[in-house]
């Protein structure tokens, strides 16, 4: 395969996650690779790696970085890779750049502070972009064994069908298996919930709680993320497939999740003034947490997991004390939070798209 000739395909985000989207476009054609400075181009087109993301990957000569989002006007396909706290200011700057034919696929993984905005929503909203040209992609995509050619799924979303099925053809591939789902609204929520969850997964390793205690907060966890997808509107099934479940289970148990291993060292006793920069990479529920507490506070919904997180991350809180007032709440029917869930499913009402 020959890199000749301009690129189709351009992924905006030279992190872990862009740079593995690159690798994988770059089997089948060429790609440009958006990076945020000229230093960091320069430095990833001379090293032919990310050493710092992807430590001992090679960057194929198919994958071309660059930090001109001019170079995305020869793209039919366009992937957003950025930290969810940098995406709103990225869209304003590269938005214009995108064609109007271009699909685009957000790959990040959040909920906007203040605005409280999915990403999908965020890149239409910021880039001037028509949302139903918007595909979300979320699943268990660690992104380390993934660029190493380990197998994995995600699911594509997008409230158009025939936008999925032109991304799962072009980006699917037999070591990284696509599915398509409606539901852009539970997939996005899904992807940023679970970083959350993650957190606290994490602290809990970090103080030995067992596979036992463990499995329970990732269980609650994932009843939490439940109840907030149903009250705005989401399809319960979604947090049973690749976006909900199968991430939640990647996430909390892979040391090689930055969530896992931020809440493993809060529960060392260090604060996340220490922990943020020492990072290989951004720990998306550290800044999603907030917005998720406040779409939670919207619905009337409690997610007592994601408060004890934010308590440990922002108000000094120990893991400890958060941990055991977790298991010192009331007993309650596990099903008793589901009750909206059996009412929409008698009246035939699945989900919002």
């Amino acid at each position: 395969m020959s890199a000749e000739g301009p690129a189709r395909v351009a992924i905006v985000g030279s992190g872990a996650w862009g740079t593995t989207l690159a690798l994988i476009i770059a089997k089948v054609e060429p790609v440009t690779l958006v990076c945020h400075s000229a230093e960091t181009a320069a430095r990833l087109a001379a090293e032919r790696r990310n050493e710092r993301r992807l430590p001992g990957i090679e960057l194929p000569e198919a994958v071309r970085p660059t930090a001109d989002p001019a170079d995305l006007a020869a793209a039919d396909f366009v992937i957003i890779a950025v930290p969810s706290a940098h995406l709103r200011e990225t869209m304003t700057r590269i938005g214009r750049s995108i064609p109007d034919r271009a699909d685009v696929l957000s790959v990040v993984k959040g909920l906007e502070a203040g605005t409280l905005l999915r990403m999908t929503e965020v890149i239409a909203a910021a880039g001037d972009i028509a949302p139903d040209r918007v595909a979300a992609l979320s699943g268990p995509n660690l992104a380390l064994e993934i660029a190493s050619g380990l197998p994995a799924s995600a699911v594509v979303a997008a409230s158009d069908e025939a936008l999925a099925d032109r991304i799962v053809a072009r980006l699917s591939r037999r070591e990284f298996r696509l599915y398509t789902n409606t539901d852009v609204l539970g997939v996005e929520l899904c992807g940023a919930l679970k970083n959350v969850i993650a957190i606290a997964a994490g602290a809990a390793d970090g103080l030995g709680f067992g596979d036992n205690g463990k499995a329970g907060l990732m269980t609650r966890g994932l009843a939490e993320m439940m109840r907030l997808g149903i009250a705005a509107g989401a399809n319960p099934l979604t947090f049973a497939g690749l976006a909900g479940i199968g991430d939640v289970i990647a996430t909390c148990g892979s040391k090689l999740s930055r969530n896992h291993r931020l809440g493993e060292e809060l529960a060392k006793g260090r604060a996340w003034r220490e922990i943020e920069g020492s990072l290989p990479g951004v720990a998306e529920g550290a800044y999603t947490v907030d917005a998720a507490i406040g779409l939670a506070t919207r619905l009337g919904v409690d997610m007592p997991i994601a408060r004890e997180v934010h308590n440990a991350l922002f108000e000094g809180k120990s893991v400890q004390r958060c941990l055991v007032d977790l298991l010192a709440r009331e007993s309650k029917d596990e099903l008793a939070d589901f009750r909206a869930w059996a009412d929409r499913l008698a009246t035939g009402d699945g989900g919002a798209g």
